[in-house]
């Protein structure tokens, strides 16, 4: 499973690590999957991947669950082979998986995840991967006149791929994220004995998420009007909840960096990474967790000044601490802000790591006393607080200032 700011296509990660990868159609099949996952795991000895696409993820559904089963005994690793990867290991590990390769992908014929489904009309055959499938059914809910070929494990065997050439005289590729099948399908040079449609001829669009709609278009037929949002129905981007005590921090340090056009100010992933939207509009990058730290580091060493990070209390936790060992080995000239709101809020409100010792972890890192502080992000503070980032700016030096007030919504207890 991954994700991403945009989703990246796992099924590359699969292939690149010579791995078998399971896409579910369904929350059934979610379900389903993992449960066999593990057993194909036992089999092989081998990793297996699970993909979710943003839309099956964001749905819910009823599942029929199976009984559960007893945890497999637990058996230390006998060949160290296997897990001690110096470079001798690693070259023969690699070799034997090389080997097993051809069998595990003849193997993917036998198994439930890939079907060729008949079909009356042969002008045209569909590969449906994941849960592409699903909206097929949902156009053809009394079965669709193309042959389908339904793909849910990957490594794809040929013998599935030959039989699937034999039912039908050309192919409709459809895949939720990147066009892996069609372009192993179309070759480096796009010749193909029979035309291939997808994402790569425009036959689908290049980016963005599958939908039923735009599987009716690449298949010619009527496109659902659905139901027209009313007129007095408004976008609402997303915006920090109201009493967001992000919302105070980013407040003062408008008023700060306002004064200093030059600067910049480097953040994280979190509720907080809405300080991009108006009407704060303060923060200017947001790539990885962790990477706040580093980018103000690298920003400060190459000269930019004044050069400001800002990272949650749990994504400081994550992996926000070697950023700031490094900022204070070599001295950069940074301001960390961490924002604590004493739980994990992106995503459920879990415990931070770093709950109730978060300042002795910075301590701990080398932050010179007088220059970590906390501070309460209210607006009766807003130019106290103020101050303090100025002065902290001014020190040539690592400085860290936690802005801690609990999230809104946690201490509604919702």
């Amino acid at each position: 499973m991954h994700s991403s700011q945009n989703e990246q296509d796992s099924r590359f990660y699969a292939h690149f690590a010579s791995v078998p990868l399971l896409e579910p159609s369904t929350q059934q099949e979610a379900y389903e999957m993992v449960r066999a996952a593990f057993d194909y795991s036992e089999q092989l000895r081998l990793p297996v991947a699970v993909r979710l696409v943003t839309r099956l993820a964001h749905s819910r559904a009823d599942v029929r669950t199976a009984s559960s089963r007893p945890e497999n005994p637990l058996q230390p690793a006998s060949e160290p082979s296997r897990w001690v990867l110096l470079p001798v290991h690693a070259r023969r590990n690699w070799a034997e998986l090389t080997a097993r390769w051809p069998s595990i992908t003849a193997e993917s014929a036998t198994l439930p995840w890939n079907r060729l489904i008949p079909g009356s009309d042969r002008r045209l055959g569909i590969v449906a991967c994941g849960i592409a499938f699903n909206y097929l059914q949902e156009l053809f809910p009394n079965g669709c006149p193309y042959p389908v070929l339904k793909i849910g494990h990957y490594p794809i065997a040929t013998s599935i791929l030959d039989d699937f050439r034999k039912a039908a005289d050309a192919w409709l590729f459809l895949e939720e994220g990147a066009p892996f099948l069609e372009a192993q399908i179309r070759g480096p040079f796009s010749m193909s004995a029979f035309p291939v449609h997808g994402r790569l001829d425009g036959r689908l669009p290049r980016t963005g998420e599958l939908s039923p709609d735009l599987v009716a278009q690449a298949l010619e037929l009527p496109v659902s009007e659905g139901h027209p949002v009313p007129p007095l129905v408004a976008p609402r981007p997303p915006i920090l909840c109201r009493g967001c005590p992000h919302a105070d921090t980013y407040d003062f340090i408008r008023d700060v960096m306002a004064g200093y056009p030059g600067g910049r100010i480097f953040s994280d992933i979190g509720c907080y990474t809405l300080g991009a939207l108006p009407p704060y509009s303060t923060i200017h990058t947001c790539v990885d967790m962790g990477a706040a730290i580093t980018m103000a580091k690298g920003a400060a060493d190459a000269g930019l000044f004044p050069s400001l990070a800002v990272i949650g209390d749990s994504t400081f936790a994550h992996s926000g601490l070697t950023g700031l060992l490094d900022a204070v080995a070599e001295n950069s000239p940074i301001t960390v802000i961490i924002l604590d709101n004493e739980t994990t809020g992106m995503t459920g409100g879990q415990e931070s790591l770093s709950s109730g010792r978060l300042e002795s972890m910075v301590a701990g890192l080398g932050v010179a006393p007088d220059h970590l502080a906390v501070l309460t992000p209210l607006p009766r503070f807003r130019q106290d607080n103020a101050q303090r980032l100025r002065a902290e700016i001014g020190h040539q030096g690592v400085s860290v200032l936690i802005a801690r007030r609990p999230c809104i919504q946690i201490r509604k207890g919702t």
